[in-house]
């Protein structure tokens, strides 16, 4: 990038007639028209760095900090050119940005992978970026997307770039404030039980360090590049379907949704429907929290009598009245597989239907 700041700084005194110059976010002069000139410039850069102003003129020479994404990121200097500097300035400071912007666009490696994962990318285009960045285009890799609790001010993506720290391979980028994606490239052996665990660990270390609370969504491992945006829509269903039917899991993979998955497809009038028939009028909101619990222990037990009262510390004649009870108030006997499935299918049903007013 530096050739391309070279060229600019050099057409910009050709315009201007004044000396001119660049330096970046540790104060280092990047490069300038006359190095005599701008010999005295960094100790000023450096105090101009830890001020709060966007502009600053100091012997002969103003300032002018470049911000990208909230940031300073260089700041250019040029000797007086009168009425005018302020406004040279102005101009180069947008022109810097959008030199860091193309750089980025056509020579950053997580740039590449950003484009892709968000469609904005010709599929055509990508073997060819892949290759001019010395990118392999066949590798085994899997997206997982790691989304933190609302109204965190801290990022997680220095502490997921810390675990994996080979750029070359694992590729940590910024959805935006909430999410942070990860294409982690495989050895080829992994099952879905050993990247759940990678992303088990990140949510263990994210809590551990920085007391960070975080869900991850897990897509399925593909072999092409291309298809890494795949990978990537399939952990961000994965997190929007599991935070409707999975909400106390942290680590939610696309292949485990199960009947979730199934549920979210289908229209909510098919669903409101499918409730109508099941249930009479009123029936399922009846049942209160005790009941609700009861009717989940005896699925976790796969419907065995014996042990959910264990479980639930009552008298197994006490859980017989129970469902009894919900039988009657339902019509539905949980005792009989299949009115358990078709009970069962009901609350997930319900479940999603809840989630999506309380989204309206």
């Amino acid at each position: 990038m530096n050739r391309l700041f070279d060229g600019f700084v050099g057409s910009i005194k050709e315009i201007t007639g004044s000396e001119f110059g660049l330096a970046d976010d540790a104060g280092v002069v990047l490069s300038c028209t006359d190095g005599k000139v701008f010999e005295s410039v960094e100790p000023v850069i450096d105090a101009f760095l830890e001020s709060e102003d966007l502009w600053h003129a100091e012997g002969g020479i103003a300032y002018h900090k470049v911000v990208v994404r909230d940031k300073p990121e260089y700041v250019i200097f040029i000797s007086d050119a009168g009425e005018q500097t302020e406004r040279y300035l102005e101009l180069a400071a947008i022109s810097v940005l959008n030199i860091k912007l193309y750089y980025e666009e056509k020579y950053d490696k997580n740039s590449f992978i950003k484009q892709i994962i968000l469609d904005n990318i010709l599929p055509g285009d990508i073997s060819i970026r892949a290759k001019e960045l010395h990118i392999s285009a066949r590798a085994l890799r899997v997206a997982l997307i790691i989304r933190l609790e609302k109204d965190q001010e801290i990022y997680s993506h220095e502490i997921v770039q810390n675990l994996f720290p080979d750029r070359l391979k694992d590729f940590v980028i910024v959805i935006d404030d909430e999410n942070t994606a990860l294409i982690k490239e495989l050895k080829g052996g992994e099952d879905t039980r050993e990247i759940n665990q990678i992303a088990k660990n990140i949510i263990d270390t994210l809590n551990t360090e920085s007391m960070i609370k975080a869900k991850i969504g897990v897509g399925t491992p593909v072999e092409m590049i291309s298809e890494i945006g795949r990978s990537f829509k399939e952990a961000q269903t994965a997190l929007l379907v599991g935070g409707i039917f999975e909400s106390d899991k942290s680590v939610i993979n696309y292949n485990s949704l199960g009947l979730g998955r199934l549920i979210y497809q289908l229209p909510e009038t098919l669903c409101k429907l499918f409730l109508d028939e099941v249930f009479a009028k009123g029936a399922y909101e009846s049942l209160d929290n005790e009941t609700i619990l009861t009717i989940q222990k005896f699925f976790e037990n796969n419907l065995n009598v014996s042990e959910t009262s264990r479980l639930l510390y009552v008298h197994r004649n006490t859980l017989v009245y129970r469902l009894d009870k919900i039988q009657k108030i339902t019509g539905l006997d949980l005792r009989n597989f299949d009115d358990a499935i078709i009970f069962k299918v009901s609350m997930l049903v319900k479940k999603y239907l809840d989630k999506g007013e309380r989204v309206l």
